[in-house]
């Protein structure tokens, strides 16, 4: 094979040729409102600290660290609540390597994984990389699950795993915890309910951790990218049955999380309280920036986490360009005609609002429809 060969000749996987690698545009802006992180970063005397803890990790860099991470897990139990012990809850590289685990060790060649579209845009791709066979139901218009379909298609095609985001990504809406567990009832594989985003919800206490003592098949995934504003720490975990984690620990990679990631993420969580202070703060925001762009004649939808998806548009791009034209970058993502926005600081939705209301003032005829669902 010549040495300048290219990627098209390549004997890829064939799901894999024509393929585009997964990212949201990583430009310049103002206010980078695109990939929903936490404004704030840790303060410089948390910062401190963290710095001395990878310090003290780097004297001993030379030996493989803690691959059971069970001083980070325990903290991560104790964090969660709800009776769970360290051998209920597993860590990785972000919450992206935790589901990938979790299609590896359920999923795979001849099996097959659930989801509920519009979600989360790596789901596919989880299940593309592990060889497993999508099946995709449609939401309902308001982006709740359709119960009576999702019973129809447990029942015929026999799902080797679900995956539930909620709050659900890009929409923000929340799935009721009756509804979850009318699934799980039914799921004759592992339910993975996806909960990233779930100290944004504006009730974070109903989250699927308080089913797991009911449910052996239930996995409920977590980050500290988002609440934790950690995102460059790419630390995700999952709580579940200790069985599950055993499963987990059958196909993880040898010495997967790095003595750096973990003491890292034990230092955050020694300061859970001041690092997800600020929650209550974006949660605000959020509510506010869905009556501004309701104000503005936007279609939204009402969001449970840190951030907002508007429109309808008939030309998305078009406008996502004239944002980031004045320097504000947002997501085009989601259902056809909406945009998402992150919530970030006051300065930066300052921008983004008035950002917004020139483009639409000077093009009104980018807007497709008024109201909102």
């Amino acid at each position: 094979m010549r040495p300048d060969v290219t990627l098209a000749e390549l004997p890829l996987r064939p799901e894999l040729v024509g393929q585009q690698p997964y990212g949201a545009p990583q430009l310049e802006a103002q206010a980078r409102l695109n990939v929903n992180e936490n404004p704030y970063p840790p303060s410089p005397a948390l910062a401190q600290e963290m710095a001395q803890a990878v310090r003290q990790a780097a004297g001993q860099l030379n030996r493989y660290p803690d691959r059971e991470a069970k001083s980070l897990r325990s903290k991560l139990a104790r964090y969660l609540g709800h009776g769970l012990l360290f051998d209920q809850v597993w860590a990785a590289n972000g919450s992206n390597e935790v589901m990938t685990q979790l299609l590896q060790a359920f999923a795979g060649p001849g099996r097959r994984v659930l989801t509920f579209t519009p979600t989360y845009s790596m789901y596919p791709e989880y299940v593309r990389n592990t060889c497993s066979e999508l099946i995709s139901l449609p939401r309902r218009p308001d982006y709740g699950i359709d119960l009576p379909a999702a019973w129809e298609a447990i029942d015929q095609l026999r799902p080797d795993v679900v995956m539930i985001a909620n709050p659900n990504n890009p929409t923000g809406t929340s799935t009721p915890l009756a509804v979850l567990e009318q699934l799980l009832r039914v799921a004759p594989g592992i339910v993975v309910v996806d909960e990233a985003y779930q100290e944004f919800s504006r009730q974070p206490g109903n989250t699927a951790l308080g089913l797991l003592n009911r449910y052996g098949n239930l996995a409920v995934c977590r980050t500290m990218s988002k609440a934790f504003a950690l995102a460059g720490g790419r630390l995700g975990y999952v709580a579940t049955s200790a069985a599950i984690v055993d499963a987990l620990r059958l196909v993880r990679l040898p010495y997967h999380l790095s003595a750096v990631s973990q003491a890292v993420a034990e230092v955050a969580l020694d300061h859970a309280d001041e690092l997800l202070a600020r929650v209550d703060e974006l949660r605000q925001r959020r509510d506010q920036c869905l009556d501004r762009l309701r104000r503005l004649g936007c279609a939204v939808v009402d969001s449970d986490a840190n951030f907002c998806l508007f429109g309808r548009f008939v030309n998305r791009h078009k406008v996502w360009q004239e944002l980031l034209g004045q320097g504000v970058l947002v997501r085009e993502v989601g259902p056809p005609g909406y945009l998402r926005v992150s919530i970030g600081s006051a300065p930066e939705m300052d921008l983004f609002h008035s950002a917004l209301e020139q483009v639409l003032s000077r093009a009104a005829h980018l807007m497709q429809s008024e109201g909102s669902l």
